[in-house]
């Protein structure tokens, strides 16, 4: 299923070639703007793409719902149009990251700016799910974003999400982790509140960004080094490949009820394609009962 104005996404596909005759498209002819308030969606964006979608995979005419648009209104409209899981106190935006050893995920990485100890800890559970079911890490390893690998270090909230964590037996904890670690897969799950993931995403990309632009100013500064590249070339195009987010898509909004895929604002085809492929992904695998369930043992025992 497609939102959007049926016209202009029967225009763009017949430019590229494209047959979408055996797809239903809902039409959405309103457009949430990357400005507008993100509680937005609950009022005003309701005719937008955003609104239409969201409304559809709530009412159980989808099962997944993958957007680039905005994040706050995504957000927003995931928790109180899709809704949250029962037991769950807020979803998190899971950001599936590479490394230098396998891909991570990071949570929160920007859904909720604010946390309390048991939403860290809750994210935890959560991401150790998400590796162990849909990325197929056992027992994945996770860690505690902080200042420092001491137990005492960082702020109050830290402190005991470090206790909760440690004592939390269904949860493969290996404690804190600081930021210049993470790069070199440390960990298979790494914990943050929204700003601080959201503060580490940013610069990963950043980062990486500058990286390969350095790189690639090296070898095209003269002849010789042009030359000398293509002894490498094959190495570099699996460094290129092995820190390209786009192609784990986007991150996955744990916690709602049904899959919702937040992609990067600047998704291209090969991004999109691939976040649609970790909706089917998230959806086959059962992710959102197999969470349900275990809240609900959880609170059984």
């Amino acid at each position: 299923m497609l939102t959007g104005s049926e016209k202009e996404i029967k225009k763009a596909a017949d430019k590229a070639g494209l047959d979408i005759s055996s797809l239903e498209i809902k039409n959405a002819d309103g457009i949430f703007d990357m400005e507008t308030a993100p509680t937005e969606i609950m009022k005003s964006g309701r005719g937008t793409s955003l609104g239409v979608g969201l409304d559809a995979l709530a009412s159980g005419e989808g099962d997944a719902f993958v957007s680039a648009g905005s994040t706050g209104a995504v957000l927003v409209g995931g928790t109180l149009i899709v809704k949250r899981i029962k037991g769950i106190k807020r979803p998190a935006l899971a950001a599936v990251m590479p490394s230098s050893d396998k891909p991570f995920i990071l949570l929160d990485s920007g859904a909720n700016a604010e946390c309390t100890e048991k939403m860290l800890t809750q994210f935890a559970y959560l991401g150790s799910l998400y590796m162990e079911k849909i990325m197929d890490v056992p027992s994945p390893r996770v860690a505690l974003a902080n200042i420092g690998v001491e137990r005492t270090k960082g702020t109050p909230l830290y402190v005991e999400t470090y206790e909760l964590l440690e004592n939390d037996e269904k949860i493969n904890f290996v404690g804190n982790i600081e930021a210049r670690d993470i790069p070199f897969g440390r960990a298979d799950v790494v914990v943050a509140d929204g700003f601080t993931g959201n503060m580490i995403i940013k610069m990963y990309e950043g980062v990486a960004k500058s990286l390969t632009n350095e790189i690639k100013s090296v070898f095209m500064k003269n002849a010789l080094s042009k030359l000398s590249y293509l002894g490498v070339k094959s190495g570099m195009d699996e460094f290129k490949e092995k820190m390209n987010y786009k192609k784990y898509g986007g991150a996955p909004l744990v916690g709602t009820r049904k899959c919702i895929i937040k992609a990067h604002g600047s998704s291209d085809a090969y991004a999109f394609k691939n976040a649609i492929g970790q909706a089917v992904k998230y959806v086959e695998s059962g992710f959102t009962d197999i969470v349900a369930k275990s809240l609900r043992e959880s609170k059984e025992e």
